[in-house]
């Protein structure tokens, strides 16, 4: 992924509330458009970076589980 999307989501998600960054992402996932993957993924970096050991364990077997299915 290129530096710059990263930057251009951080940017344009700045100071964004709760309930407008669910929406951006529930919206992502709707589309289901390839090209929205990159922003989702800039989403979840940006969490990862920020979590704790506990919570990226609790986040990694939820996605086992997921991909589970």
């Amino acid at each position: 992924m290129d530096f710059q999307i990263r930057e251009a989501i951080s940017t344009n998600m700045k100071g964004h509330s709760p309930t407008e960054i669910r929406s951006v992402v529930e919206d992502a996932i709707q589309r289901g458009e390839e090209h929205l993957l990159p922003g989702l993924g800039v989403f979840f970096e940006k969490w990862w970076n920020m979590a704790d050991d506990s919570k990226k364990e609790s986040v990694l077997t939820e996605l086992s589980t997921a991909f589970a299915k």
